[in-house]
């Protein structure tokens, strides 16, 4: 009998491990939240609380959860490596990988809206609701070029969440910092200047509403329309700039 009990044990603490990584992968435990206690894990995941216990133990040591003394444990920050990596440095250091970074976004985030408009939940559109308005109620407010790109990069996220898809999410969310480099292009060149930021804003609302609207097709477009439209003003300045200082140089006789 101790026998047939030592090897149900750990199959119990398995399946407490599969349970909790499934709450993780689909978004209802997110990275750096804190966990149930153990009274209302037990009760969820109908276990024992040895069993959760052996599980946790098991998360703790796969590396995808931490505990610390006196806070609990928590859900480690799964990606944490990735952007301090030197390929990574090397990608956000270099401003050609600038528009590298908008293809990728034009790829992931189309097709993210698109999956949110048909996955998304009410409760997914209610977290891009109150995103979206934080965006727009942000127009108003004195906020520097790095508080509104972290608000933008926040709205065109929780539509990536609602997409349901994992592995999509997390990709996204292992590039924050690099993606972050786009959105505060955009918003340090263009939200200054009206005829751009209206663009933008405009942009921004047609992407909501399609997504909250359910409307796929509509939403793949838009997002991607949205992301292209940045980068070819950005390209647009770019060019102004370097056609200002060539008429410089041959005012000052060095061409």
């Amino acid at each position: 009998m101790a026998n047939a009990a030592s090897t149900r044990a750990p199959q119990v603490a398995d399946v407490v491990c599969e349970r909790i990584e499934r709450l993780i992968v689909d978004g209802v435990l997110k990275t750096g939240q804190i966990l149930p206690s153990e009274r209302r894990l037990t009760e969820k995941l109908g276990v024992s609380r040895t069993a959760l216990r052996e599980g946790l133990k098991l998360l703790r040591a796969r590396g995808i959860i931490e505990t610390e003394q006196g806070k609990g444990s928590f859900v480690a920050q799964l990606s944490s490596h990735t952007a301090t990596s030197p390929l990574m440095h090397l990608f956000g250091s270099q401003p050609r990988t600038l528009y590298d970074l908008f293809e990728v976004r034009s790829l992931l985030e189309g097709e993210s809206a698109r999956l949110a408009a048909l996955r998304g939940t009410d409760a997914d559109f209610v977290l891009i609701t109150r995103s979206y308005e934080a965006l727009i109620a942000a127009h108003d407010q004195p906020l520097d070029a790095s508080g509104h790109a972290r608000l933008d990069h926040a709205f065109h996220l929780a539509i990536c969440e609602a997409s349901h898809n994992p592995v999509l999410v997390q990709t996204l969310r292992s590039l924050t910092d690099l993606l972050l480099n786009t959105v505060f292009a955009s918003v340090n060149n263009l939200y200054h200047r009206e005829p751009q930021k209206r663009q933008i804003d405009r942009q921004h609302a047609r992407l909501y509403n399609a997504v909250t609207g359910r409307l796929p097709e509509q939403a793949r477009k838009a997002a991607i329309a949205h992301i292209q439209s940045i980068c070819e003003n950005l390209k647009e300045i770019e060019n102004e700039e370097q056609r200002l200082v060539r008429s410089t140089l041959r005012l000052e006789g060095w061409a």
